[in-house]
């Protein structure tokens, strides 16, 4: 069971949560009850890519994803903040307003940046952590002209969604091998428009939230994180193995795992590699 609860993030935007809740068994606690776990999509995800992940951790957390400003069914108004502290006020006010705090917060990339940068900011409220697949380091302008051309290639509208899925699984220049979990992973962030299959996110407000982090690097803010935290990386993903064990390094609490045959859409590209991946780390916060 999945329900939508509405959250007012910062400058009064309306986000969109989802919570994941099977009706509680005998011997499980009530939701309100259970351990709260906030999960934060990417840039250009949704919180619907957390399904999977979301179900299980149902089982023993109450378990909300976000759809962070300018995504999924969250407001994308042109004239708000797309800001580095805009998201991580908006991950805060959603805590707050859905009581989950002390909270797991998972992030993948963009989004855990935002959980590392919430977890400095309030320790109170972030009890342990994990980041999926995001570099410390800063990665200049060229990523950004990189990400402009990119976006420019798009061959949208697209006519189907097979053909968002071959695009993007197959055709895209950025693929090095045929990955359909990526094509997948595209089609659940269309919508369909008179003239065929568009994004359900303004691509310049993605180029807008990404220029204001892009630049810069993040580890000062890492150093701050008390709380234990996870360090995860694809194995084919953006976030090289050195840069992940300098992170943990950097971390005072941190921890590594990385998953094999998995690119950058960790949790989506293996999601069963990925639960075994986080499950120990779970456990222990749990029960220490």
């Amino acid at each position: 069971m999945v329900r939508r609860i509405d959250v007012t993030g910062a400058g009064g935007v309306r986000l969109a949560a989802w919570e994941f809740a099977d009706p509680p068994k005998a011997d499980q606690p009530r939701a309100s009850e259970a351990p709260g776990v906030l999960l934060l999509h990417g840039l250009m995800g949704r919180a619907s890519h957390w399904a999977s992940t979301a179900r299980w951790l149902s089982e023993r957390h109450r378990a909300v994803a976000l759809d962070q400003r300018g995504h999924g069914q969250s407001d994308k108004a042109p004239e708000a903040e797309y800001t580095r502290e805009a998201y991580v006020e908006d991950a805060e006010a959603a805590l707050d307003q859905l009581g989950l705090g002390p909270a797991v917060v998972i992030g993948h990339a963009m989004g855990a940046l935002t959980g590392w940068q919430l977890a400095a900011k309030r320790p109170d409220v972030v009890r342990a952590l994990i980041i999926c697949d995001m570099r410390a380091s800063a990665l200049g302008a060229a990523s950004q002209r990189e990400w402009e051309d990119w976006f420019r290639a798009w061959p949208a509208p697209f006519a189907t969604l097979a053909d968002v899925r071959k695009w993007f699984g197959e055709d895209d220049p950025w693929v090095e091998r045929r990955t359909p979990s990526r094509g997948e992973f595209y089609a659940e962030v269309m919508h369909e428009s008179p003239d065929g299959w568009r994004p359900v996110f303004e691509p310049r407000q993605m180029l807008k939230s990404r220029q204001t982090w892009v630049y810069d690097a993040h580890w000062e803010e890492l150093a701050q994180v008390r709380c234990p935290t996870l360090v995860v990386r694809g194995l084919d993903g953006e976030l090289g193995r050195a840069e992940a064990q300098e992170m943990v390094r950097v971390l005072p609490r941190g921890q590594y795992a990385e998953v094999a045959d998995a690119g950058h859409l960790v949790h989506y590209d293996q999601p069963e590699a990925w639960r075994a991946a986080i499950e120990p780390f779970l456990d222990g916060v749990l029960t220490g």
